[in-house]
């Protein structure tokens, strides 16, 4: 790995840290370094192999505010995050094990960013961050709240109820079922999510196995009238029976009213 910089990454840094510039696109320093295009290419690649800056995309650098130490240097996951999401014009909201911690459900410290968004689909590496990015419908996106992270970077994830409906329609991906039913359980116990507000991000963000699957959920631990009634009003007549851990033995005791065969406790 390159520690020491030369002539062109030395201009580089005080052209961008003199003007306050944490990005940099192909074409920028041409003409402020007085450079070809072949040395702006060969600069801007030479740099983020180094680890001196980092690639969002290409053409598309990240910019430390200031020299990294021991010539390293890797952005925020907020600032990685956002940025590619800006370059693309996306809306976007970190879900999944990210948020599964966050709130406390899980333990478990993700290695990656997992985000819901609207444009893009697969992984992306930017510096030593790693973005699992899952596309889908603008429509799916919602139920939010912006937090403003250690890096003083803001960032945006899903809300608790959203959350737990994801653990529930998202089950297969994120391998949360049934955990995602003890953690409905302590949030409506300690009243942090409330069984009416959990039933509408339910009916908005989930398809309706994830309706029948939290009803019978709601219903088993005293959910209100009203959150059940929400439910139900928005269920189409159940076609078949499913379970409610999808990778428990289809057999046992069943709820009629959502159509799902319930899992032992």
């Amino acid at each position: 790995m390159k520690r020491t910089l030369g002539p062109l990454e030395t201009q580089l840094f005080a052209y961008c840290h003199m003007r306050g510039i944490g990005t940099i696109r192909t074409g920028d320093l041409r003409s402020p370094l007085h450079i070809s295009d072949k040395q702006e290419r060969e600069l801007l690649s030479r740099m983020a192999r180094s680890g001196l800056i980092a690639k969002v995309r290409r053409g598309l650098y990240l910019i430390p505010s200031r020299l990294p130490l021991g010539g390293i240097w890797s952005p925020s996951s907020e600032l990685a995050i956002n940025t590619l999401m800006e370059d693309r014009s996306a809306i976007y909201q970190v879900c999944g094990p990210n948020a599964f911690n966050h709130y406390g459900f899980d333990e478990q410290v993700p290695n990656r960013i997992y985000a819901y968004n609207d444009k893009i689909s697969g992984v992306r590496t930017i510096g030593t961050v790693e973005l699992s990015l899952i596309k889908v419908a603008p429509d799916r996106l919602g139920s939010t709240v912006e937090i403003n992270a250690p890096s003083g970077v803001s960032i945006v994830y899903s809300s608790r109820a959203r959350t737990l409906v994801d653990a529930v329609h998202d089950w297969s991906r994120f391998d949360t079922l049934p955990r995602a039913y003890s953690w409905i359980r302590q949030e409506l116990d300690s009243k942090r999510v409330s069984a009416k507000e959990l039933a509408k991000v339910t009916v908005k963000y989930g398809n309706q196995g994830t309706v029948r699957r939290i009803g019978a959920a709601l219903e088993r631990f005293g959910g209100s009238g009203t959150a059940l009634r929400t439910l139900e009003q928005s269920l189409r007549s159940p076609k078949s029976v499913i379970a409610a851990d999808p990778r428990s033995p289809r057999s046992g005791p069943k709820s009629k009213r959502w159509g799902v065969i319930l899992y032992e406790e």
